[in-house]
């Protein structure tokens, strides 16, 4: 398959995904494509008459062996033998200039709108809603980031470079041959047909071979990756049978076998009848290019240089033939980007967006209603593994919710799993926008809030944290880029990890790990609370934040976040009585309402469902702190 995939452009042509022969792209796209090209105008240019001109001089050589022949060795001329065989070598020097010349342009060209497009994408990307992610393959994602970018920037180098240099060729060629000698090259015109149609049909063959082959390694290639990151590799090891995962990756491995074989074959059978049909187009020219020598009608290096050109006439001719399948597969592919950039973001900041103010701040929900973003709203059907299946877009989460936490309250969350708790810590975060009423903080709209100043206002530590596969300063400096080495470290002790720091084999310069594997589900909560103590946000949201943390450190953390929280406005999401205690205000959640609010022992007097979430959920811990 890798001759294949580095045969000729003509080649290259056939063994595009076919669907791209009825594609109909969007009005404007061309207009769009040129704009990516624009910044590289000169560069283009420069390329196209390098191309061109290194694509015009393919018919000096055959006409420099007809002078050879004709000219000197028929005369006995050695000098103009010596003289027009130097030129041939000066002149395969200069089209090795100019390829190695036409390949350097077609790279600056080609990364650069790669370039472009790539940072334009992620950039993008990283400003849509939390629901697209959620609903969203990241392999089909990063798919648009890296095989349909590099197939836009063929849309520019490769394909431009193939219609100019197959065009000029072929006309260069045919030209040259009508002059040197009609017939033969009537003769060549009447062959065509030999070359382009069984191209066209292997050439569909080959498509849909290589299209079933890309398949059948993204599912391979999606099965080790599930295997092998860290989650999935902890779970076949509790759950999974060696075996069986074995024999599953041989059936596919061997699939891909076969189909590779197919592809070599199909590829083989292509470049094996193309080599046949040009030996009996040669043997053919040369019959009756023969017998016009023999009958004086042109002389024998005519003929050389007749059969030469033909060598040089087909390949165009059959790429050219082609040209409408590579070139809307390129430009597909580009329309396949523009569909990402096109999806416009939920959460934007609003045209006159002001920052928040600084100090300790008052949260207030407005007789908040929401629910989650339908798949038209958010995502694309093809960046879905089963677009539209859900039927739960629709579900109202939360229903006319109001209340406030003060300038420095702490706000306990409580309620039944589903009840709409984190869904409501999203909307302090302003992941989401409610779908009726308000949230404000500092007394301004979130939806005129500036998002860096929201960024810097608000700080969330997560029940699941996330790490990335980076150092353990790395991950802490992610809240604050400036802070130094001290104040990582302070941060650390501060959460309670200094026992972590001193038995760290490299200190903060530690890796830890694919989502943080390396480190305990304490230890990482925790890393999570002194990226929280270390950005010292005004706002602060924890969501089952002390859930990994066993009684002995629960405490400590406790503590430290007891002080780190002071004097700022705190939203908790609580499973744990000593938050709940503690709290200045409990909100009590069910089915995305707000049944109750007070204090612990004003919920207890009054016997609803708070009193219930207790009996089952916090008295045990109520038990075994006493027995403690």
């Amino acid at each position: 398959m890798a001759m294949m995939m580095g045969g000729p452009p003509a080649f290259r042509a056939l063994v595009n995904d076919g669907a791209a022969r009825g594609a109909r792209l969007p009005p404007g796209t061309i207009g769009r494509i040129i704009g990516y090209a624009r910044p590289h105008w000169r560069s283009i240019v420069v390329f196209l008459l390098v191309t061109s001109f290194s694509a015009g001089i393919v018919v000096a050589n055959p006409l420099l062996l007809k002078a050879i022949i004709d000219r000197g060795i028929a005369h006995g001329d050695a000098s103009l033998v010596t003289g027009l065989a130097l030129a041939v070598g000066a002149l395969a020097l200069l089209e090795s200039v100019l390829g190695l010349t036409g390949r350097w342009l077609s790279a600056r060209i080609g990364e650069g709108v790669i370039y472009l497009l790539r940072t334009q994408v992620f950039t993008h990307v990283q400003r849509m809603p939390l629901a697209f992610f959620t609903r969203t393959q990241t392999g089909s994602l990063i798919s648009r980031l890296n095989t349909d970018v590099v197939g836009a920037q063929r849309a520019i180098t490769s394909v431009l470079q193939s219609v100019v240099s197959n065009l000029i060729s072929a006309v260069a060629v045919l030209v040259t041959m009508m002059a040197l000698s009609w017939q033969i090259t009537l003769v060549a015109l009447l062959l065509v047909p030999l070359f382009v149609l069984p191209a066209k049909f292997i050439g569909r063959k080959v498509a849909t071979v290589s299209r079933d082959g890309m398949e059948l390694n993204a599912e391979m290639s999606s099965l080790m990756t599930e295997r092998f990151n860290v989650g999935g590799a902890m779970l076949v090891k509790l759950y999974g049978r060696p075996e069986e995962e074995s024999r599953g990756f041989a059936r596919r491995a061997g699939m891909v076998r076969d189909i590779g074989v197919t592809q070599s074959v199909f590829g083989g059978l292509l470049f094996t009848l193309i080599g046949l049909i040009t030996a009996l187009a040669t043997a053919t020219v040369y019959g009756i290019g023969g017998n016009l020598v023999i009958g004086g009608a042109f002389e024998l290096g005519t003929l050389v240089a007749l059969t030469t050109l033909l060598t040089r006439l087909y390949g165009p001719i059959t790429a050219l033939s082609n040209v409408h399948v590579e070139v809307m597969t390129a430009l597909v592919s580009f329309d396949r980007v523009f569909e990402i950039l096109d999806l416009k973001p939920m959460i934007e900041d609003a045209p006159d967006a002001a920052p928040l103010p600084e100090g300790p701040l008052r949260v207030e929900f407005d007789r908040v209603s929401f629910r989650y973003p339908s798949a038209e709203e958010s995502s694309l059907d093809s960046l879905e593994l089963m677009p539209h299946a859900e039927t739960l877009d629709d579900t109202q989460v939360l229903s006319e919710v109001s209340f406030a936490a003060a300038p420095g309250q702490l706000v306990a969350l409580v309620g039944p799993s589903g009840a709409g708790k984190t869904t409501l810590t999203h909307l302090v975060s302003r992941l989401y926008d409610p779908t009726e009423g308000s949230v404000r903080i500092g007394g301004l709209d979130l939806r005129g809030v500036e998002g860096q100043s929201l960024r810097d206002t608000v700080g969330v530590v997560t029940q699941d944290t996330q790490l990335f596969h980076d150092t353990v300063g790395a991950n802490l400096r992610y809240a604050r880029p400036d802070a130094d080495d001290d104040e990582l470290i302070a941060a650390m002790r501060a959460a309670q990890l200094g026992h972590l720091l001193d038995a760290l084999p490299d200190g903060l310069e530690t890796m830890v790990g694919d989502r943080g594997y390396r480190l305990s589900g304490g230890e990482k909560q925790r890393l999570a609370i002194a990226r929280l103590l270390l950005k010292a946000p005004s706002v602060v949201v924890l969501d089952e934040a002390t859930a990994h943390l066993d009684s002995e450190s629960e405490a400590a953390v406790q503590e430290a976040l007891r002080t780190a929280l002071a004097g700022r406005t705190s939203l908790v999401i609580a499973h744990r009585l000593a938050t709940v205690r503690e709290a200045d205000q409990i909100l009590v959640l069910e089915d995305g309402r707000l049944l109750e609010r007070g204090t612990h022992e004003e919920l207890l007097a009054h016997g609803g469902l708070y009193t219930a979430l207790y009996r089952t959920q916090f008295a045990a811990q109520e038990k075994r702190g006493a027995a403690r």
